[in-house]
């Protein structure tokens, strides 16, 4: 016979499996197709020789001359 904790700790574990098996899944070569799209298509501002020259929105460029603090 089953004890009431062993029983528990089953049902737990039975309820914890049922959620991965509901979890969504894509096969490897979907996922590679999607991380490939995004590495084309996402600007990445601190590879220069791979996208061009920067513009305004760049966040990472340098600043202008002046004092950029914040006191609080």
């Amino acid at each position: 016979m089953i004890s009431e904790h062993k029983l528990k700790k089953l049902v737990e574990y039975n309820n914890h499996l049922r959620s991965q098996l509901d979890q969504q899944r894509i096969s490897t070569s979907q996922a590679s197709h999607m991380l490939i799209k995004y590495v084309t298509t996402t600007r990445d501002y601190l590879v220069p020789s791979v996208w061009g020259s920067t513009n305004a929105n760049d966040l990472f460029a340098a600043k202008g001359a002046g004092c950029e603090c914040n006191v609080m």
